[in-house]
């Protein structure tokens, strides 16, 4: 399973996953994901957050940093807005 979670390509962060019952559920993602899908390491993301540039990732029961689909709606609007982004 871990090697599942470790090759997922980068997301379309628009789809919802859906649980047993059939209800739409927040897909989350860690910050290696979310950090691959800017192009950006894991330090700038934690360096954003620690400077108040983006907003602070909730945590996991570990205490690692997960985000939501809107969480990376709004961090890549941020890096849209700081870096010029060739489409």
């Amino acid at each position: 399973m871990l090697a599942t979670i470790c090759n997922r390509q980068a997301p379309d962060i628009k789809k919802e996953a859906q649980n047993e019952g059939g209800k739409a559920v927040n897909q989350r993602f860690t910050i290696t994901e979310v950090a691959s899908m800017l192009g950006v390491s894991t330090k700038t993301l934690a360096r954003w957050e620690k400077m108040g540039k983006i907003r602070r990732s909730k945590r996991d029961w570990r205490g690692w940093r997960v985000y939501e689909e809107g969480d990376v709606r709004q961090i890549k609007e941020f890096h849209e807005a700081i870096f010029e982004v060739e489409t």
